[in-house]
């Protein structure tokens, strides 16, 4: 697979064979703990494909540092257009003062997530926000929209995730929406945040897409079970994360079109995104 890592699927496993793979007896298997280890086991052999970090585009306009999980502006790969309807991942660091001036957008599910110090926006809407960390601003461009983007700070740079989902049909009604966690929210080590259908306290798009923010203070594991014909993609954003044998650093992320359970083992605090995709 160009540009990432792929981890082989599972072959065919005779009954007899299931110690080599689980590293547990037969006799032991019957038990809870014994099953939950084969189980765990065996879904790592799922296949997996990586996005390492160094591999995505990169941009340094001395305000702004970027990087491109998907082809953008000036970079382009043909190998990373999209993934599903998964368009745009940018991670951004603008430098004090700066910022995006107003722009137009069309036909696009756009959500910012905020790292490090505050975000500035307006729009053609008539919105005016500040945004800070843990906070999410949601903006369907629709018809047609304009908006500018601002780190406010004197002395402190601005972290973002900026990403665009493509909707479900075009021509739609330009709106705007900002979510904030609660307390139970806050300390949810997975919690829902963009929907279809605004389920749970998420914030709705319009397009099949289920987005969730993960976030641990120490070491844990963190599962998502995957329907048949959906699509994952997992964005690392701190900490030290393991999946079905693979490791992800920090801007790293990993995609499947398997359906199962995936279990993500992170070694102390952790934070990304998972996208469950149509």
């Amino acid at each position: 697979m160009v540009g990432g890592d792929a981890v082989a699927p599972l072959p065919f496993v005779r009954f007899n064979d299931l110690t080599q793979f689980s590293g547990v007896s037969v006799g032991a298997m019957v038990s809870h703990d014994g099953l939950r280890r084969f189980f765990t086991h065996v879904g790592s052999y799922m296949n997996l494909t990586v996005r390492r970090s160094r591999e995505r585009g990169q941009a340094d306009h001395g305000w702004l540092v970027a990087r491109h999980s998907f082809s953008f502006a000036d970079y382009y790969d043909p190998a990373h257009i999209a993934f599903r309807s998964l368009r745009v991942i940018n991670q951004d660091i603008v430098a004090p003062g700066m910022g995006f001036p107003t722009h137009g957008h069309k036909d696009m599910e756009i959500f910012t997530y905020v790292l490090e110090g505050a975000l500035e926006h307006r729009d053609s809407m008539g919105n005016h926000a500040q945004l800070k960390p843990g906070e999410i601003q949601v903006m369907s461009a629709g018809t047609g929209v304009k908006h500018s983007e601002f780190n406010p700070s004197k002395s402190d740079r601005l972290h973002l995730i900026q990403i665009w989902i493509q909707p479900d049909r075009a021509g739609l009604k330009p709106r705007y929406a900002e979510w904030t966690p609660t307390p139970a929210q806050l300390a949810a080590p997975k919690i829902l945040i963009i929907s279809n259908d605004g389920r749970e306290g998420s914030a709705h798009i319009s397009q099949d897409a289920d987005v969730y923010r993960v976030k641990t203070d120490s070491a844990a594991t963190i599962s998502h079970e995957l329907r048949k014909g959906r699509g994952l993609w997992f964005q690392l954003i701190a900490g030290e994360v393991e999946i079905g044998g693979v490791k992800l650093s920090p801007g790293d992320a990993v995609r499947s079109e398997d359906a199962g359970t995936f279990a993500f083992n992170s070694t102390g605090p952790l934070e990304a995104l998972l996208f469950d995709l149509a």
